[in-house]
């Protein structure tokens, strides 16, 4: 009966916990525990009271595995309930791989499915540190891109789960990734990070890194890590789309743009690109010699005031006003912004307070730009009166071409592919459509009228990314740009260099409000979009409230 015992433990599978670290070596005995020394467990029986002898069929071995005999079909729990009590969620593979790994992200990790390898690899399994290594670089790739926390940790995610690699726990702040997969419950985990040193805006690079993962992701396509390698080495060694006197020429046409949707006319057009060109350059000069971005923004800021001091010198019947609004559209930090507030919704706190900040230094350095040549102009006896010199004009037409005109060269200055610039261009011109009918024609609030119109360029944004299958912030980053509050921060400017501190600081807490009006309505319109357009089986478990406590 024992050699027939210690056949049956010999058949038994030997579970994780049974290869603990704590148990004794081969051949050292279990030290016993006096029975007057050994605490009462609150699972034991009460004294007096026999234990029930359960005896297994004399055909089938006992198995940890077996059907207690207690066990009743009624009383067992629902099926589609996890352990957290949270309905389970059915995964399908036709949902896009950004949803599935969002949904799993937000799961338990206990509840989460066993990982099925897509990429196909030898019988020794794939090299953990290369796949972890390979997922660092590509999120390096996409967060600093521009895109949000939530996003990359999902992209990371994707890559480790199509390699087999499951238990793995993506972090992501703002300048440090991390990675972290546990082969099981009694094996060292394997950490690795990465920090993010630099940030660039090449949209085409994001694209491509986006169509890598989609690639990792489905079964269509095999990429081994060698190929994963290549792909990704070669997005890197890519040249930007266009030169960079393109690009100067382009920030030039954003901020003519600007100034005739603001109700300049063709001098003005000319006079604030010229502005903006002489400022771009300067700030390429700095960036040359090493100086921090926070004084590039200075720098970049103050051609264009200088230009409008200059006009207010010469009294010329142009509008001074016009042309420095128009130089700050190309400097306001609109994709860091949507980014920011992008994180705050979706509880990356962390990483949201710092692009934050990162924006407030940006504001701060435009403000202080404009500040220092307004003071100076001031000291000389400029006339620069927001009253008296910015008269909006309504001109439908013309400004809804300014707009497309505005989104098209910042979608050129994003780097983005030039089959999409048009695209963008026309989200744009919409979006101004819509504020003007409410703002303008309908002489609504200015705030909601900038919520409302960038909710539809998020919303259209993420049916063309998920039609296209790439990122968002390709057709919603440009899109923003009639909505920047220039004439806003410029106005609160110009009261607190005329002492007058109070209409500033109320100026500039407008200018904030419209900012973050644009942002919650972008992430607003991206989340209608996936509420109601997802794919079958791609829930999305949020957060539960916490009811203030």
């Amino acid at each position: 009966m024992a050699e027939q015992h210690d056949a049956v433990d010999d058949r038994k599978p030997q579970s994780d916990e049974a290869r603990s670290a704590f148990a004794p070596p081969e051949g050292v005995e279990q030290p016993q525990v006096p029975e007057e020394e050994s605490p009462t467990s609150e699972f034991a029986l009460p004294a007096g009271l026999a234990a029930p002898v359960v005896e297994a069929p004399a055909d089938q071995p006992a198995s940890a595995f077996a059907t207690p005999s207690a066990y009743s079909a009624r009383d067992t729990p629902n099926a589609l309930i996890t352990t957290a009590g949270l309905p389970l969620v059915r995964l399908s593979k036709d949902a896009p791989w950004q949803d599935r790994m969002r949904t799993m992200l937000r799961m338990p990790v206990g509840d989460r499915p066993v990982a099925e390898p897509i990429q196909k690899h030898d019988d020794t399994g794939p090299a953990v540190p290369r796949v972890l290594d390979l997922t660092l670089r590509i999120g390096e790739l996409l967060l600093s891109g521009g895109e949000g926390a939530e996003d990359v940790e999902a992209a990371m995610f994707a890559i480790c789960r199509s390699y087999g690699l499951d238990r793995c726990e993506p972090t992501v702040t703002f300048t440090m990734l991390a990675i972290t997969h546990q082969p099981s419950l009694v094996d060292d985990p394997v950490t690795a990070n990465r920090t993010v040193r630099r940030r660039g805006t090449d949209y085409t690079r994001l694209a491509a890194v986006h169509r890598l993962v989609t690639d990792m992701t489905t079964e269509e396509h095999e990429v081994s890590l060698e190929e994963a390698y290549r792909r990704l080495a070669e997005i890197r060694r890519n040249r930007h789309p266009y030169p960079g006197w393109v690009l100067t020429t382009a920030c030039g046409l954003l901020a003519g743009a600007a100034s005739v949707l603001l109700g300049g006319g063709v001098a003005v057009f000319l006079v604030a690109a010229v502005g903006a060109v002489l400022g771009d350059r300067l700030a390429w000069l700095c960036a040359a010699r090493g100086l921090p971005e926070f004084y590039q923004f200075v720098v970049a800021a103050m051609p264009p005031a200088a230009m409008g001091v200059a006009l207010s010198l010469l009294q010329w019947d142009l509008s001074p006003s016009a042309v420095i609004t128009g130089g700050l559209f190309a400097l306001i930090p609109g994709r860091a912004l949507v980014a920011a507030v992008q994180d705050g919704l979706t509880g990356f706190y962390v990483t949201a307070s710092a692009r934050l900040l990162e924006v407030g230094y940006f504001f701060v350095a435009i403000v202080a730009g404009v500040l220092t040549v307004l003071y100076g102009g001031l000291q000389i006896h400029a006339q620069l009166n927001p009253e008296g010199t910015f008269k909006p004009i309504d001109r439908p037409v013309v400004q809804i071409l300014a707009s497309f005109v505005l989104c098209l060269t910042f979608a050129v200055l994003l780097q983005q592919d030039r089959s999409t610039v048009l695209i963008v261009a026309a989200n744009g011109a919409v979006a101004w459509v819509i504020y003007a009918a409410i703002a303008v024609t309908a002489k609504g609030s200015p705030i909601m009228a900038t919520a409302v119109a960038a909710g539809l360029v998020g919303l259209f944004g993420q049916l063309l990314s998920r039609y296209w299958n790439t990122s968002a912030l390709l057709y919603v980053t440009a899109a923003i740009g009639p909505l920047l509050p220039g004439s806003a921060m410029y106005f609160g400017v110009l009261s607190i260099a005329q002492k007058h501190t109070d209409q500033g600081i109320a100026s500039l807490a407008k200018a904030a409000a419209l900012a973050l009006a644009i942002a919650i309505g972008v992430n607003l319109g991206n989340e209608i979009a996936r509420l109601f357009l997802r794919a079958p089986g791609a829930g999305r478990a949020a957060a539960k409230r916490t009811r203030g406590f």
